[in-house]
């Protein structure tokens, strides 16, 4: 006799539904199919509401200098009171921006 690590009586030796078990999923495949739809139903709204916000954001509250910053290696050691610091380059950012 060959070994049959799991035996049951919804399915068959080629693992093919019984007629018992098509019986015993009958009554809930339509509540399963409805429920499945409205969740698929509900992710995809929830993903098209995100996108339509997104794609309506404007950033004009962000600041975004002209041209990057050129930093040499002597500006990476801990700065000297002449060479203004990233919160401070940030405030005349700002500053430049509202006048």
């Amino acid at each position: 006799m060959p070994y049959k690590p799991f035996q049951s009586t919804y399915y068959d030796e080629r693992m093919r539904q019984s007629p018992a078990l098509l019986r015993a999923r009958a009554p809930y495949l339509i509540k399963n199919t409805i429920t499945g739809f409205a969740i698929c139903t509900m992710v995809i709204g929830i993903y098209t509401y995100t996108i339509n916000v997104i794609s309506q954001d404007e950033f004009d509250d962000v600041v975004v200098p002209d041209e990057p910053v050129k930093r040499s290696i002597l500006q990476m050691q801990p700065s000297s009171p002449s060479t203004p610091s990233t919160t401070q380059s940030v405030q005349q950012a700002v500053a430049a921006r509202k006048q």
